[in-house]
C-alpha cells in the first residue's frame, strides 16, 4: 500500500492506474475509523481494481467553538486498517498541501446547505463542498462512497457531482450501527457511559417514527412534536433539529404523502449526533 503526501504524488498514480486499465474506487475521511468507514472501503473494493483512501481533517467545515483541535486521531491504526481491507493507496496531506498560503477559492451550493445540519453550521457545507471537489480533483476516481449516516452530506455531493460535471459514480452505502443501535461515528468518542441511553434516543426516534407512518400517521408536525418529547425525556440532550422532508430537495413537508426523510441531530453532552431514516412508500 503507497502513502501519499502531495497532490501532485497522487494525482500521477491514479494517472497510472487509469493508462494501465485499472479502475479507482474512493473513500474520503476524516480518520479514527470506525466500522461504518471499513463497510466502504469493502464496498469500493468489490466495485473497482483499486482502492484510495484519504485521511484529512478538513478544517474548513468545522465552525467556530466546534471540535477541530478535539477531534480524535489514530492515524497508525487507520493505515493498518485501510492496508486490511485491500487499500492500493493513502491520500494523507498536511493542512498547507490542501490550503496554502493565500487560499482564496471555496464551492458553494445555493439550496441543499440551508436545511438540516446546515442552518446551525452555516460554514460546514462550504468546507464539504470545496474539500470534496478538492479530492476529486486529485485523486480522480471512478466511483466514490460514502455513507448515509450524513444523508444530507451525500446529497450535497451527488449535486455538487452533477452541476461540475466530475463524471464520478456517487454510491450511498447504509448507515452501520453498533450492536445496540448507536448510528456508528468517530464522535461516539466523547460519550461517557451513562450518556449512552440518551444517545440511544436518536435510533428509536428513527423506529418509533416508522411504527407511526405504518400505522397511518401522515401529519409531519404531530410526529415531530412527539418525537421532539420522546427526545425531551432523556437526560443530557438537546436537539438541534428535527425534520421531515423531502429526500431529494431537503425542503419539509406537512404531510407524508409517499417516501420522506425523518432525519435528527441532537447534542447528548459534548457530543453532536445525527440519524436518519427513510419512510412511507414511493
Amino acid at each position: 500500500m503507497e502513502i501519499f503526501k502531495t497532490s501532485s504524488e497522487m494525482r500521477a498514480w491514479s494517472d497510472a492506474m487509469h493508462r494501465s486499465g485499472e479502475t479507482i474506487s474512493f473513500v474520503p475521511t476524516m480518520g479514527y475509523l470506525h466500522e461504518g468507514h471499513l463497510s466502504l472501503m469493502e464496498k469500493g473494493r468489490s466495485i473497482c481494481s483499486s482502492l484510495v483512501v484519504s485521511i484529512f481533517v478538513n478544517p474548513t467545515q468545522f465552525g467556530e467553538n466546534e471540535d477541530l483541535a478535539a477531534y480524535p486521531k489514530s492515524i497508525d491504526r487507520d493505515l493498518q486498517l485501510i492496508e486490511s481491507k485491500g487499500g492500493k493507496a493513502v491520500f494523507l496531506p498536511d493542512r498547507e498541501e490542501i490550503y496554502p498560503e493565500n487560499y482564496q477559492t471555496y464551492v458553494t451550493l445555493e439550496s441543499l446547505p440551508n436545511h438540516l445540519c446546515g442552518i446551525s453550521r452555516p460554514v460546514h457545507f462550504r468546507g464539504v463542498a470545496t474539500i470534496v471537489t478538492k479530492l476529486f480533483n486529485i485523486v480522480r476516481p471512478d466511483v466514490a462512497i460514502f455513507g448515509t449516516k450524513d444523508f444530507q452530506q451525500l446529497q450535497v455531493i451527488r449535486q455538487l457531482n452533477h452541476d461540475l460535471n466530475f463524471g464520478i459514480e456517487i454510491i450511498g452505502a447504509p448507515i452501520i450501527r453498533e450492536s445496540d443501535g448507536l448510528a456508528m461515528s468517530s464522535r461516539n468518542k466523547y460519550l461517557k457511559p451513562e450518556q449512552r441511553p440518551s444517545a440511544l434516543s436518536l435510533s428509536q426516534a428513527c423506529l418509533k417514527v416508522r411504527q407511526m407512518v405504518e400505522a397511518g400517521e401522515r401529519d409531519a408536525s404531530g410526529l415531530k412534536f412527539k418525537i421532539k418529547n420522546f427526545i425531551d425525556s432523556f437526560p443530557e440532550t438537546r436537539v438541534d433539529y428535527i425534520s421531515i422532508c423531502n429526500p431529494n430537495t431537503l425542503d419539509e413537508v406537512t404531510e407524508i404523502d409517499g417516501e420522506v426523510l425523518f432525519a435528527l441531530a441532537v447534542e447528548v453532552g459534548r457530543a453532536r449526533l445525527i440519524d436518519n431514516i427513510l419512510v412511507g412508500s414511493s
